[in-house]
């Protein structure tokens, strides 16, 4: 039995039913060919969604003439419109002039996390002019298929998840058994062919699946291809293979490992957060391609928009300043999402006291590690603080007293960590590392989620590592190796203590002379080049990189 384009997407179908969403064929939903939206859907929820607050069929009415009125012409800045609007909700001004502005969201979230009302300036605001099945919530849900679709021309997606009456996703299949079709090509279909006949179904979208029978990976509709990524099914992993769009129209999907790690940390923050928790929120531990930057900037929306959190200040802390100044970027970019229009960047520790002076909540605020050295005064007593910290198996938990013995006797300092906990004692600390350490869980917690190496190889993000060891023969004169044995010889002596730390910068100088020895660089170098070009002859290497670590950036 071949394994057709139709008994794939019957396939999918069946899926997505057993997670609880109806099948509905298209020629059975009644509407004018050339809507996209199942507007008796949208109708029927808002009316039950709002019925306490005596919505009127007219109100009903002009949020979807609103949503109809945005222009396809204008797709991007329709859909990143639209897609607010869905994701923040907006304010709706009475027909009664009299009432209270009605927050109204398109989908019930209470499930997840519950949204605060938002401020006007948040959000947008519509102003009204003088039964099905459920899940999830009252949200009303379907997958479509085959739904004719009459624009420039006239157009079959293969499937469509209706939540509401709002085509949010949309689903195009090729078989894995037409060897002259690859899911490059279904992508094209969505995004080439769709575009351009039927622009209107994607004023709407949320994200797009793209599937060849083996293969599936989703992504935002204004991506290129190679920002399309799979997306596991479950927290640990096992399921399937699926990158964000810089520059141009950007939409940025989030990608499994952040969507898990951002809820995961949600919930533990909430379970541990000052004052009847411990104050530790949890350690991420994500490995290269885990989306460390956009893990945090969920997260924080997460917290900004909840109700249980009440708008928290957070404070991102990093310890090097080019971290700080990405951070900033990507946070200060993002204020409409993360919803607090108050995003700044720290530039002493003054500033930060400032800056928290007399504010009860709010705000979203970005500095280094090493500006809590400047004095340690109190910054705040408030425990809805939510400090999160970046490599945090750095300077970041260094909570322990240090000794040193210098020529004015002992003299006795705390790291950076213990100030910074002293000046924010009631903080709730979350801590992010692609390196956790005993310190690092002993400060923020247990690892509440973790995206490993393997899994960014398995998700080609990162390339597969290939580990050889090799020793290079390299001959010293005695004189050199006496250096060596007398170097290691002292450090069993007089062991690891930090005041030999002048001392032993000496020693590494001795070092560097051995190690950067003419003759011994150029033997290692010659066993690099002749071992790599053997590898190339044999056709066991086509493309790859090599790293070098060096003791210095002269040897280097």
């Amino acid at each position: 039995m071949k394994f057709t384009e139709a008994r794939l997407e019957q396939a999918i179908i069946n899926l997505l039913e057993k997670e609880g969403y109806p099948h509905v064929l298209g020629r059975d939903i009644i509407r004018d060919p050339a809507d996209v939206l199942i507007k008796e859907d949208l109708k029927t929820f808002l009316t039950l969604q709002y019925k306490a607050d005596n919505i009127t069929p007219g109100e009903v009415d002009t949020i979807i003439r609103r949503l109809e009125t945005f222009p396809a012409s204008a797709l991007y800045e329709s859909n990143k419109a639209i897609m607010k609007m869905v994701a923040d909700g907006f304010l709706l001004k009475r027909e009664d002039r009299s009432q209270k502005d009605l927050y109204i969201q398109l989908v019930d979230y209470s499930n997840l996390t519950e949204f605060r009302v938002p401020d006007v300036s948040e959000v947008a605001t519509v102003v009204a002019e003088p039964l099905a099945s459920y899940q999830a919530g009252n949200n009303i849900c379907k997958i479509v298929n085959q739904l004719e679709i009459i624009g420039y021309e006239k157009r079959i997606p293969d499937g469509i998840l209706y939540i509401n009456g709002l085509p949010l996703v949309v689903f195009e299949f090729k078989s894995a058994i037409r060897e002259e079709a690859t899911i490059h090509d279904v992508y094209v279909q969505l995004t080439v062919r769709y575009r351009r006949d039927i622009p209107e179904l994607f004023k709407y979208n949320g994200f797009c699946v793209i599937r060849d029978g083996v293969n599936s990976k989703a992504g935002s509709f204004f991506a290129d291809y190679e920002f399309f990524y799979g997306w596991r099914s479950a927290p640990d992993g096992n399921v399937s293979d699926g990158r964000k769009p810089m520059e141009k129209d950007e939409k940025i999907l989030c990608r499994y490992p952040q969507y898990y790690a951002a809820s995961k940390l949600y919930q533990n923050i909430k379970a541990h957060r000052r004052p009847e928790g411990d104050g530790k929120g949890g350690t991420y531990f994500g490995a290269t391609g885990c989306g460390k930057s956009f893990t945090m900037l969920f997260l924080t929306r997460l917290l900004m928009k909840s109700v249980d959190f009440a708008s928290p200040t957070i404070v991102l802390i990093t310890d090097r300043t080019d971290l700080d100044d990405q951070l900033s970027g990507l946070f200060v970019g993002g204020k409409g999402y993360i919803g607090d229009e108050m995003v700044v960047s720290v530039e002493s520790r003054e500033h930060l006291r400032q800056l928290l002076k007399g504010r009860n909540s709010g705000g979203v605020f970005l500095t280094t590690i090493h500006k809590f050295t400047e004095d340690t005064e109190l910054l705040t007593r408030r425990s809805n603080v939510i400090c999160i910290s970046d490599e945090a198996h750095r300077s970041q938990v260094n909570l322990d007293q240090k000794v040193r013995i210098t020529e004015k006797g002992l003299k006795r300092t705390f790291g950076f960590a213990k100030y910074l906990h002293d000046s924010l004692p009631n903080a709730t600390y979350v801590g992010f590392t692609g390196t956790p350490i005993d310190a690092t869980l002993d400060v923020f917690g247990e690892v509440v989620d973790a995206y490993t190496i393997t899994e960014s190889v398995a998700d080609e993000i990162t390339v597969r590592i290939v580990y050889e060891g090799r020793a290079a023969k390299v001959l010293l004169d005695n004189a050199k190796l006496e250096e060596i044995e007398e170097y290691y010889a002292k450090c069993a002596e007089e062991g690891a203590s930090e005041y030999l730390i002048e001392e032993s910068k000496k020693a590494n100088a001795q070092m560097n002379m051995i190690l950067g020895d003419p003759d011994r660089i150029k033997v290692l170098a010659d066993d690099f080049v002749g071992h790599y070009e053997k590898r190339v002859s044999e056709g066991a290497t086509v493309a790859g990189k090599a790293m070098f670590v060096c003791s210095s950036r002269t040897i280097a």
